[in-house]
């Protein structure tokens, strides 16, 4: 069996083990309602960005647990395939969940599953991407300043070569992510007109096609015509790294989300930035406005603002703010919140530029 199928066995197990657990019809605490009718569904996006398994699964699940101790959470991962996360919001339909949290692999394309979830009397909670659809609340960064960040920081980078005439390569997220456009909207309010986006590609967050977008542009534009390199996430810019030392070339190359990687990639200077987005804050208002759903209580004093997706609806949302992370406030940031452990990020090959940075 391969890994692809492997983790869809696993991903579908997870689901059905966790909430046929929740369908013996066992009374939680003294509000008489069955634990099957206190079910919470968690539809996350994929398993190539790392964020996913390793962070914001474990962390909302633990904080609908401390809220809500006999609730039970049915969990799937779509693994990419827009298609499975259709069939895995079905699934959750049927087996009972009153509130899901779905983190959107394809936002336009799972309207409709949400439409169907919502008629199934399923309240929704757009979990880091907008997905589109009636959902009840959104929950995530606000992302075209996640972009200006990036583009402030790769402007920062490139110092005094930072010119009109300057060339960047740019490398956006799947376009099937309407985070993908905020990022890159918010990049180009800071990028245009202060350098040439000589190219721009989607590397659709796979570090292969990132790379091989980037070897592309380094064909058509001469190696030595590349000034900077704006990479939307970590993971792409780890195929866009060694595209770029393949070919000899040492310029900025910015990225997010504070992957492990990628803040190894910093401290050897091989990549300059990522954004950091705390993950455990909107893990954590996500389950409180889950469980609050459930229970039918108001989630303004989370949800305390607005937000408007692609199809139009306007829901209540929680909007956090993120940090431009470069090797120069690594140490107050994410080391400081614990985020990895030192002795994680600072392995034999990092020891001595960690030594450099202060981090030890």
């Amino acid at each position: 069996m391969n890994a692809v199928m492997r983790r869809a066995v696993m991903g579908a197990l997870a689901v059905t083990m966790t909430v046929s657990a929740a369908a013996c019809g066992e009374t939680g605490g003294d509000t008489g309602v069955s634990r099957k009718d206190k079910s919470i569904g968690l539809l996350l996006p994929d398993y190539a960005t790392k964020r996913y398994e390793k962070f914001d699964r474990p962390l909302i699940g633990g904080k609908i647990t401390s809220l809500c101790p006999d609730c039970k959470i049915a969990y799937a991962n779509a693994d990419g395939d827009p298609a499975r996360q259709a069939q895995q919001v079905r699934d959750m339909i049927k087996l009972g969940v009153k509130v899901l949290i779905l983190g959107a692999q394809d936002a336009v394309g799972i309207k409709a599953s949400v439409q169907e979830a919502v008629d199934a009397g399923v309240k929704v909670v757009a979990y880091d991407r907008f997905a589109q659809g009636p959902v009840t609340a959104y929950v995530s960064y606000d992302n075209e300043k996640v972009g200006e960040l990036q583009g402030q920081a790769l402007l920062n980078a490139m110092g005094s070569k930072a010119t009109p005439s300057a060339n960047v390569v740019m490398i956006n997220g799947d376009d099937a992510d309407p985070n993908a456009a905020q990022f890159k909207a918010g990049a180009h309010r800071v990028l245009d007109g202060k350098v040439t986006i000589a190219y721009e590609q989607s590397g659709l967050w796979k570090d292969t096609v990132a790379k091989q977008k980037v070897t592309e542009a380094i064909g058509r534009l001469g190696a030595k015509n590349i000034d900077g390199v704006y990479s939307a996430n970590d993971g792409m810019a780890g195929g866009i790294a060694t595209a770029l030392k393949g070919a000899g070339i040492d310029v900025p190359l910015t990225g997010q989300d504070a992957d492990l990687t990628g803040i190894q990639r910093i401290l050897a200077g091989q990549q300059t930035s990522t954004v950091y987005k705390a993950f455990k804050p909107e893990a954590e208002a996500t389950a409180e406005i889950a469980v609050k759903l459930l229970h039918g209580d108001d989630i303004s004093s989370v949800a305390d603002t607005t937000a408007t997706s692609g199809s139009g609806t306007t829901v209540p949302a929680k909007l956090l703010t993120a940090v431009s992370v470069t090797r120069a406030n690594l140490k107050d940031t994410v080391v400081k919140d614990a985020v990895y452990l030192v002795v994680q990020i600072c392995t034999a090959n990092y020891a001595a530029a960690c030594e450099a940075a202060g981090i030890r």
